[in-house]
């Protein structure tokens, strides 16, 4: 089919691609099909309470601490996009510290993240009200893995505290969309906790490998979404939502409707089962490794960084004055044929 970029084409080697399976499809049609609007538990309490489930299995899988799931008062959503949970978090930062420092202070509050973040960030940042010129992008190189070094971290608070802003929220990636890069995040959370920073990670590509049992913890530090979003409407009250014994979603997200989106997440894990996962990014692993090597052996191409997870970034070697010129040729040459192999 012309005119689209096919993300699930063998052909395709940006980003995310080939992310579906046929599970999905399935789970997909049951979630359009029952087409319901699950915006608080008394609408649809089976859809609100699959969640909650599969929020937990999510949870368990990744080794997070009890407190992190709804078994722990604790708990978690599936929102629509990146950039929605990137929105919902930032709102809930934002007014936890204005309801304690007034609400004049928001132009005065900043947030820090690398210059390899997902520009999602820096989009929701502007939507919440807070100024791009309080967004520090910050430097990475090529020394450091382009991953966010402490010490950068460290001297930017500082620096703004003595101009008088008020340090908010700290952005950190574990595999970022570029090249894979991943911060530390131990050295990030100490300096977080030193300064009362939200502490937001982004995993959305490598966190899933974490589900390996040879993985670690991720370590975060755990917040709740307060009232941050809440809709009071009279006719969306109920006993069982007022008593707090049951999740409303609406007030977990920017949008009142939702689908019956953790459908689709339990045919997937209850089709697959969690040990073809296993397998299945072991072994994309193990043929990025594989491809790094081969990479590595061929005089006409270089790894620009390290190989993280299952991201290869290699290139022709520079050939000094002609290097501009066959990057271009390749650019035109992939956008012409619509390949890149």
């Amino acid at each position: 089919m012309p005119g689209l970029t096919h993300w699930q084409s063998p052909n395709f080697f940006a980003y995310f691609q080939a992310n579906a399976s046929n599970a999905g499809f399935l789970g997909e049609m049951l979630c359009s099909g029952l087409n319901i609007v699950g915006f608080n538990w008394i609408s649809s309490p089976a859809a609100t309470e699959l969640e909650s489930l599969v929020i937990d299995w999510l949870g368990k899988l990744l080794k997070l601490p009890p407190s992190f799931l709804f078994s722990g008062n604790g708990g978690g959503v599936l929102h629509g996009s990146t950039c929605e949970a990137v929105v919902c978090t930032l709102a809930a930062a934002r007014d936890k510290t204005l309801k304690r420092m007034g609400w004049d202070k928001i132009t005065k509050l900043v947030v820090y993240a690398s210059d390899q973040t997902h520009a999602t960030l820096f989009k929701g940042t502007k939507l919440v009200g807070i100024p791009s010129s309080n967004i520090r992008s910050l430097p990475t190189s090529f020394l450091s893995g382009f991953s966010l070094p402490p010490q950068t971290l460290q001297e930017a608070i500082e620096n703004d505290i003595k101009s008088g802003f008020y340090p908010l929220f700290l952005c950190a990636t574990v595999g970022t969309t570029a090249c894979g890069a991943v911060d530390p995040i131990r050295e990030l959370g100490e300096i977080a906790k030193k300064y009362n920073l939200w502490f937001h990670i982004d995993a959305a590509y490598a966190g899933s490998a974490c589900i390996c049992p040879s993985s670690g913890i991720i370590w975060m530090q755990p917040h709740s979404l307060i009232n941050s979003l809440a809709s009071d409407a009279e006719f969306l009250r109920n006993s069982a939502s007022e008593s707090n014994n049951v999740v409303d979603y609406k007030d977990w997200q920017i949008a009142l409707s939702r689908r019956f989106k953790a459908l689709k997440l339990w045919v997937v894990l209850r089709r697959h089962g969690l040990s073809k996962y296993y397998v299945h990014i072991r072994s994309d692993v193990n043929l990025a490794k594989r491809f790094e090597s081969l990479v590595s052996t061929d005089k006409r191409f270089e790894i620009v960084v390290p190989r993280r997870f299952a991201l290869v970034c290699f290139r022709l070697k520079p050939i000094m004055e002609s290097m501009a010129r066959i990057e271009q040729a390749t650019t035109v040459f992939c956008e012409e044929s619509g390949r890149a192999s």
